[in-house]
């Protein structure tokens, strides 16, 4: 079985990942971003280093998915690519930092890759509020993020809420976390439990 959760930047994603995984006994499957290469680079200059950042997302993705599709476990995932590029590379698009070319070249890959791709068999959306948003990413005070425009966060919020409930196709079980601390407050964290478990007893009914 295969669960990705998705949302915006600072939404907590890569918290509920590992604490999913740590309570249910799941195979855990991080974004790649403390080793990406571009990112420092592109929020320094989004519109020079924006193909090479999505061509190297993408390629790391299509890597898990592969190793995904192989595993006998349940494997959860930080981000997926879908979002990747129905949110991330269309807003770079709609913003003006990928020219018509690399937009055409990059989904003509992505369109390739999807005869092998299948959807997730959940997907939980963690929706959040840009104020929301920028307070954790100040919060957890990585450099590179410090530089991320209010509008660039904006657009991706946006991209979210389309992508969700308009384009995506798979099963998505919703969570607002704007009043939600699942980190350190045991009772959020519990309730997002009991919505996901009841989402799993339909996957797997008796």
């Amino acid at each position: 079985m295969h669960i990705a959760i998705a949302g915006n930047i600072g939404c907590g994603k890569t918290t509920l990942t590992t604490m999913l995984a740590k309570h249910y006994g799941w195979e855990p499957r991080f974004e790649a971003v403390t080793y990406n290469p571009y990112l420092e680079d592109y929020y320094k200059d989004i519109h020079r280093w924006s193909f090479p950042l999505e061509v190297f997302f993408l390629k790391e993705r299509f890597k898990d998915i592969l190793e995904i599709n192989k595993s006998d476990h349940v494997v959860i995932q930080d981000r997926s690519i879908f979002e990747g590029v129905y949110v991330f590379v269309a807003n770079n698009k709609a913003q003006g930092n990928l020219s018509d070319r690399d937009y055409e070249t990059f989904m003509e890959l992505f369109e390739q890759m999807m005869g092998i791709v299948k959807l997730p068999d959940l997907m939980i959306y963690l929706r959040a509020s840009i104020p929301h948003l920028v307070g954790n990413i100040q919060k957890r005070g990585r450099d590179y993020e410090q530089q991320i425009q209010i509008e660039y966060l904006k657009g991706l919020n946006e991209r979210y809420e389309d992508f969700i409930f308009n384009k995506y196709k798979g099963k998505v079980l919703v969570i607002d976390v704007d009043n939600m601390d699942f980190q350190h407050r045991k009772e959020d964290f519990a309730q997002i439990v009991d919505k996901l478990n009841s989402r799993l007893f339909s996957l797997f009914p008796e």
